[in-house]
């Protein structure tokens, strides 16, 4: 064999090899387990994972869809509501103030100019849009009474429906707060360990705090007219008391 065959052959083998090692590397690296993902620490908080319906609605035939239904109030503590008659709100009467959680049978919707005292947390607009009901839960279940949703001017509409109501009944949506609490929120009570959602719908969403860090502050809730101050720490409610400071 003459020395130029024996180069060739040798250059041949050589270029083999490194085929059969760069073969080997990419099957290893093709079937070599993945990186393992870093576990996830901390706990997840349920509330956060509940979903809420929105009705979105942007004029009176949206709000409509909501006679037959039933909505809960999310907002409690805020609007008052009124007897309702014939397609009219008494307004000079206010029956009382929507309690968070409450079970409202929506039966008609309806405008109506609103006077300047009903329109505190509603703007009045050229005319208020309410929401008539009966409340399943009251002595007289069959009593009809009216509460302002939103307000119409110069032809547009903007409604608090969203803000205001549950579209689906909240002890399911929350069911993992579990039966201690909800009795608790359905008495519109507190007790140790509720966190701040969960007091906000038991006392009402009126309140105060000197502090921005939510679950980690003193809150004095008006809850309607006997003001309740609530320590929170982490989430949790430590301690509460009557106040006389709201």
């Amino acid at each position: 064999m003459t020395p130029s065959k024996r180069t060739a052959i040798g250059i041949t083998l050589a270029l083999l090899l490194a085929l059969v090692i760069r073969i080997a590397i990419i099957h290893h690296e093709n079937n070599a387990p993945g990186p393992v993902a870093p576990a996830v620490t901390g706990t997840v908080d349920l509330d956060e994972l509940v979903f809420l319906k929105q009705q979105r609605p942007s004029s009176l035939a949206d709000v409509k869809q909501l006679i037959g239904t039933t909505v809960w109030v999310s907002a409690g503590g805020q609007l008052d509501y009124y007897p309702c008659v014939g397609h009219r709100a008494d307004y000079a009467h206010s029956a009382g103030t929507l309690l968070g959680a409450e079970p409202l049978a929506i039966k008609d919707a309806f405008e109506q100019v609103a006077p300047k005292s009903a329109t505190f947390r509603i703007r009045g607009g050229d005319k208020q849009v309410l929401l008539a009901f009966t409340m399943p839960k009251s002595a007289d279940p069959t009593k009809l009474y009216a509460v302002p949703v939103g307000f119409k001017e110069a032809g547009d509409y903007t409604f608090a429906n969203d803000e205001i109501f549950f579209y689906d009944d909240p002890h399911q949506l929350f069911n993992h707060w579990g039966p201690k609490v909800w009795q608790a929120i359905d008495a519109h009570q507190v007790i140790l360990g509720m966190n701040e959602r969960q007091v906000e719908l038991s006392l009402g969403q009126v309140s105060r705090s000197l502090s921005k860090e939510y679950g980690n502050r003193l809150v004095i809730f008006s809850n309607l007219g006997k003001p309740m101050a609530v320590t929170f720490v982490s989430n949790h409610v430590t301690t509460f008391r009557p106040d006389q400071g709201f």
